[in-house]
């Protein structure tokens, strides 16, 4: 019985690593390494793409876009967001560079 109990539990705690994040998820994380020398720049450029439903996906997250459309021609940092709603069933990825 005892170890019924153990093997319940680590059962419970291996899916609750497994499916964290999943219902919903905000983060933000850097794209870069040096982070001593991080200079951020004057100006910010995003570029993002969409996911819905499993099926369909549009936008360009990349690098270029984002640049282009923030007018940076010297990239100085690079961040990467991530917006997930129920299990990816709405995913949106956006690349934000800042610059000069």
């Amino acid at each position: 019985m005892r170890t019924r109990s153990w093997q319940v539990l680590l059962c419970g705690v291996a899916l609750a690593f497994c499916t964290s994040g999943c219902l919903y998820m905000n983060v933000r994380t850097p794209l870069d390494v040096n982070y001593d020398k991080t200079e951020l720049g004057a100006k910010e450029g995003r570029a993002s793409s969409t996911s819905v439903l499993w099926l369909l996906a549009w936008g360009d997250a990349g690098t270029k876009a984002a640049a282009q459309n923030g007018g940076i021609t010297v990239i100085r940092h690079a961040d990467r967001d991530v917006f997930l709603l129920g299990f990816g069933l709405f995913t949106r990825v956006t690349t934000v560079l800042y610059g000069d």
